[in-house]
């Protein structure tokens, strides 16, 4: 019996844990409780467990069958069941995404679900999700490498770190990362780029002005060594477009032209176009260069403080909090402290043969001179971000230069006396609002107002007269442009800009009397369509646009296309081929050179459609680039057409000075630059040719030498940085610009009256400078940087002619050659200091 017993117990456990089909399980609960189970027989196929012990109630069998299978099970009145499948319980899953390399979160990261919807993450780099309890998810963002990883968290107060690597992308070899200095690029789009932040040390230059950098770069010149007269291919200052974060620019120069109003120290991006520039630029038919102070990533607070020989500056930033921060810079001259070697050099070549220096050479009794000078620039920044998708930016600036000159002289027991003022100033507003609704689609709208003036006023003591004359501009407008990315390769933008210009010009004299105020208003609409095709695995980069611009005042429509091709021909060796019709409705023009005291003499007008064209150009140019061991060779060949222009806008001093036609210029030329880098050292040798022509066609000598033609010019630097000191020699070698010979055959020297002969028929001497700078920077123990500079500009000290013209003295009665030079040996000083 007792055996009996342990057998039966042994095969009845053997029984109830053998597995039995789910049906038949169903069906026995069915006999037993007198119930039904309605079910699809997809829901119990192949379903197979150990059936619930008979003795437990109905209740206990369903909980039992739920809780060992994927089935859920609904009790309708103990008398029909329903069998459902076991919705999936999904799981709260969280977590943080940082940068593997300095532990910063990323924001915008982009997490790919199962499901194939996405999340992305926010200024902290935190996500979260409902998902099952394993979930596999694909992270990704621009700059890092993509990872796949499984998430199992389900507590949200334990989220999970993510590290992601920093993509590290081999670019193309064909491309420079510095060229003519560290800072210093060139991008796809044919543009040049500098970094102020990165830049190293050009000859002569010891701070990154942005303006006095571009004339390092072959095409570019200044042809009286001026910031406010820069040439670039042929044209005249005012056929550039400067902007300063979306805001144009009528005034470049402190000084009169020897200094950049563009803070060195504030910038952080600043892009050059010799050609090919984008359709969403506008009103210019020579070069852009745009100027960023918004950093492409956030910062950290900064503060700095620096001072030279002409200026004292500061610049502070300071983070509000994680999403909005404010940044200031101020600069101001010290010259109204200190009169430097420098500043003295500066006004000698600003102030030579002009009324302010011809007053002191007519009066040589008892002459005396008192003058004021001083300059000054501010900004402002202010950026919020709201949200992860949208940013707000403003940007204001302000700049100003005042001077004061009084002058007086006992000439025959008469008291002569000036009293001259003349004061430029130019105010900017940006207000941008930036929205990322996806990755692919960006909308950015910015609204601006550029405000410009330029006063003179001179008192005089004989005749008791009182001349004014005043030049302003108000300039106002509005951006919109989306970038659409289409695929990995193609992208597509369009925009719309609305333009209101508005110039007014005041002359009024005393004794006679006169009175003239112009004021004319254009305005301006442009349609905007641009494409960029990028296939690196093809090795083509091609962008075309087009620009359709409608001016109300002349109901005329005038389109400019614009194009950019670059091909790689191998991992050397690229092509580029770039192409753009332009046009411009505001020019300077000059009518008496002793306009505004002779140092600021020209003044900006209003195309009118008739007697002022509106200005056009066009433009095509080849390039070859190669870069192979650390060499980089670079041809450039050009073609470019400028109509539209007037003789009063190219600052004629022969006979063409009074005569009011209409033409244009032509120019042709190549620009080379060959590079080699070998360790720190770095050296560089560049060559620029332009043939470049006037066409008059109402004039009797209708083609001539352009007044900014430079027929040759070389340049060469050796540049050494190592660790924190930097050191530049370089040279400038061009032949000298066109002038105009008086013809003296054709002059009665007993009452002379000037001829001349054909326009631009000679040259001046062959300009020749040599530049040095050095810097060296070092760091304390508790993180204070200090930067110490030197430069030395024409360290030979030549007598460089930068123009000649003639006319009549008053005091000997016969022809007097008037010559005015550049710069003499220059030195400058400058000290920096950097939490």
């Amino acid at each position: 019996m007792f055996f009996l017993f342990f057998l039966v117990l042994n095969l009845f456990a053997q029984d109830k844990g053998k597995l039995m089909p789910f049906k038949k399980i169903i069906i026995d609960i069915e006999k037993q409780h007198q119930v039904s189970f309605n079910y699809t027989e997809d829901n119990i196929a192949d379903l197979k467990l150990v059936p619930p012990k008979k003795s437990l109630s109905l209740d206990q069998k369903l909980h039992y069958l739920a809780k060992n299978t994927n089935l859920s099970f609904e009790n309708i009145g103990n008398k029909f069941i329903n069998i459902y499948k076991k919705e999936i319980e999904l799981q709260l899953i969280c977590g943080y995404i940082f940068s593997k390399t300095d532990k910063k979160p990323i924001e915008n990261a982009n997490i790919s679900l199962a499901n194939n919807n996405q999340i992305t993450t926010d200024s902290n780099g935190y996500f979260e999700f409902n998902g099952e309890d394993k979930s596999t998810v694909l992270i990704s963002h621009i700059g890092f490498l993509a990872k796949r990883i499984v998430l199992t968290n389900s507590d949200s107060k334990n989220c999970i770190q993510i590290l992601l690597d920093p993509e590290i992308t081999e670019l193309a070899e064909i491309k420079a990362n510095a060229i003519l200095a560290s800072g210093i690029s060139k991008n796809n789009d044919g543009s040049f780029e500098i970094k102020p932040k990165k830049f190293g040390i050009l000859p002569g230059l010891i701070e990154p002005d942005a303006l006095q950098t571009m004339q390092q770069i072959p095409g570019v010149n200044s042809i009286d060594e001026s910031v406010s007269s820069i040439n670039v291919r042929g044209g005249t200052h005012d056929q550039n477009l400067f902007l300063w974060n979306g805001i144009r620019m009528y005034q470049t120069g402190h000084f009169f032209g020897l200094i950049s109003v563009f803070n060195p120290n504030l910038a952080h991006t600043i892009s050059i176009y010799k050609n090919g520039s984008s359709a969403f630029f506008g009103e210019s038919v020579s070069s852009v260069v745009a100027i960023s102070s918004t950093p492409e990533t956030a910062e950290k607070n900064a503060f700095s403080a620096g001072i030279n020989m002409i200026n004292a500056d500061v610049y502070a930033k300071y983070n509000l909090s994680k999403k909005s921060s404010i940044e200031i810079s101020a600069r101001k001259s010290i010259t109204d402290f200190v009169e430097t070697p420098t500043y003295k050099e500066y006004f000698n070549k600003v102030f030579q043969n002009t009324t302010i220096t011809d007053f002191s050479q007519n009066q040589n009794i008892d002459y005396r001179s008192d003058k004021k000078f001083g300059f000054y620039d501010a900004t402002l920044k202010f950026a919020q971000k709201i949200g992860s998708k949208d940013q707000i930016i403003l940007d204001l600036i302000t700049i100003k230069d005042n001077l004061e000159v009084f002058q007086s002289a006992m000439v025959y027991d008469i008291n002569r006396s000036e009293n001259n003022i003349l004061r430029q100033q130019n105010y900017g507003g940006n207000l941008s609002w930036k929205r990322n609704w996806n990755r692919f689609n960006t909308t950015k709208v910015n609204v601006y107002n550029s405000a410009y003036e330029l006063l003179a006023n001179q008192r005089t003591t004989i005749g008791n007269q009182i001349v004014i004359q005043e030049n302003t501009v108000n300039n106002n407008g509005i951006n919109l442009e989306s970038n659409h990315i289409i695929t990995s390769r193609f992208s597509f933008n369009d925009g719309y800009q609305f333009n209101e210009v508005g110039i007014s010009n005041l002359e009024k004299v005393t004794n006679p009397d006169f009175y003239r105020n112009v004021k004319d208003v254009l305005r301006t609409h442009a349609l905007i369509l641009e494409g960029k095709y990028n296939d690196t695995l093809a090795r083509i980069y091609f962008k075309a646009g087009t620009r359709i611009n409608y001016i109300e005042k002349f109901k005329k429509f005038i389109v400019e296309p614009r194009m950019q091709f670059g091909y790689s021909i191998n991992k050397n060796l690229n092509l580029e081929l770039l192409g753009e019709l332009k046009s411009q409705n505001s020019q300077q023009i000059i009518d008496l050179q002793k306009d505004y005291f002779g140092i600021e003499k020209r003044r900006w007008i209003i195309s009118n459609n008739t007697t002022i064209p509106i200005q056009k150009s066009k433009q095509v140019s080849l390039n070859l680039f190669y870069k192979k061991n650390d060499w980089l060779l670079d041809i450039e060949n050009f073609y470019k057409k400028v109509s539209g222009i007037t003789t009063s806008s190219q600052g004629f001093q022969n006979q063409l000075e009074f005569i009011r036609t209409t033409g244009d210029y032509e120019i042709w030329g190549a620009e080379m630059l060959v590079q080699k880098k070998m360790n720190h050292f770095l050296t560089w040798l560049s060559y620029t040719y332009n043939h470049n022509n006037y066409h008059f066609s109402n004039y009797e000598y209708p083609t001539f030498p352009n007044n900014f033609q430079l027929m040759h010019t070389v340049s060469w630097a050796g540049i050494y940085e190592k660790n924190n000191f930097k050191i530049a020699l370089g040279t400038k070698w061009s032949s000298g610009r066109p002038k105009t010979s008086p013809d003296f055959s054709q002059i009665d020297l007993s009452n002379p009256q000037l001829v001349y002969n054909k326009p631009n028929n000679t040259n001046l001497h062959i300009f020749s400078q040599v530049n040095i700078s050095s810097t060296y920077k070092w760091e304390t123990a508790n993180g204070i940087q200090y930067k110490l500079g030197i430069s030395i500009l024409n360290i030979l000290n030549r007598k460089n002619e930068i123009s000649e013209y003639y006319r009549i003295s008053s005091l000997t009665n016969s022809i007097e050659e008037v010559e005015t030079f550049a710069l003499q040996r220059t030195p400058n000083v400058s000290f920096r200091v950097s939490l």
